[in-house]
């Protein structure tokens, strides 16, 4: 299992509002932060979002989040899309597995970020 995932991001304070948006329905919060980094409460792990302080741009990545149910897929999905996300994959079945539902949203560094159920 994972502990926790670290982003770096071009916009700090962009991105933190961005994931306190779209974590909510997850009801993930934040466990602490300081400076340009925070860490959010992911079901007993972190995920972090650090300040990038290298030049250009950073190199996009994937991060799954499993909920407890289709309905929560959906909540991240539609808050993200009204705080800013670009749509990578609306909310629905998946042929990974017979019951895998999942969505995919593009945080504001093009990094893509699904929500998947599984039963």
């Amino acid at each position: 299992m994972i502990d926790h995932v670290a982003l770096n991001v071009l916009n700090f304070e962009k991105s933190r509002t961005f994931f306190l948006h779209v974590f909510e329905p997850l009801r993930y919060t934040i466990a602490f932060e300081e400076g340009g980094f925070c860490a959010f409460n992911v079901q007993g792990g972190l995920f972090e979002i650090w300040q990038f302080a290298g030049e250009g741009r950073v190199a996009p990545i994937h991060v799954a989040f499993r909920v407890g149910d289709k309905t929560l897929v959906d909540a991240f999905y539609e808050a993200a899309l009204a705080n800013g996300g670009k749509d990578n994959g609306a909310p629905g079945p998946r042929d990974y597995t017979p019951n895998y539902y999942a969505a995919f949203i593009l945080d504001p560094d093009g990094n893509n970020i699904e929500v998947m159920f599984d039963e």
